[in-house]
C-alpha cells in the first residue's frame, strides 16, 4: 500500500483535474467520486489533500461513512486507529 507524507497528500486536492484524497486515522481515502467533494471542497468547510482526523470527530456523521470510499494508502506517522 502506498505511503503518503503530509506534503505528498497536499497534491491530491481535487483541483485542476487532480484526484481528491483525504486522510483519517492514518488511512488515505479517494473521495474524488463523491459529489460532496466536487472541486476538492466538502461542505465549504474542508479541503481535500489534508488529514481530517480531528475534523471528522466534530462532524455530524461518523467515520463509518468513509467505508464507501477506496483506501489508496496510509499517512506516514499517523497509522494509529482513532475513535470518534
Amino acid at each position: 500500500m502506498r505511503r503518503f507524507t503530509e506534503e505528498e497528500l497536499l497534491y491530491y486536492d481535487g483541483r485542476s483535474g487532480r484526484p481528491a484524497y483525504m486522510a483519517f486515522a492514518g488511512k488515505v481515502y479517494d473521495v474524488t467520486g463523491s459529489f460532496l467533494w466536487r472541486g476538492g471542497r466538502h461542505q465549504a468547510l474542508h479541503t481535500a489533500g489534508a488529514d481530517l482526523t480531528e475534523a471528522i470527530k466534530a462532524a455530524p456523521h461518523g467515520p463509518e461513512l468513509l467505508a464507501k470510499f477506496p483506501v489508496v494508502g496510509v499517512l506516514q506517522g499517523k497509522e494509529k486507529p482513532c475513535e470518534k
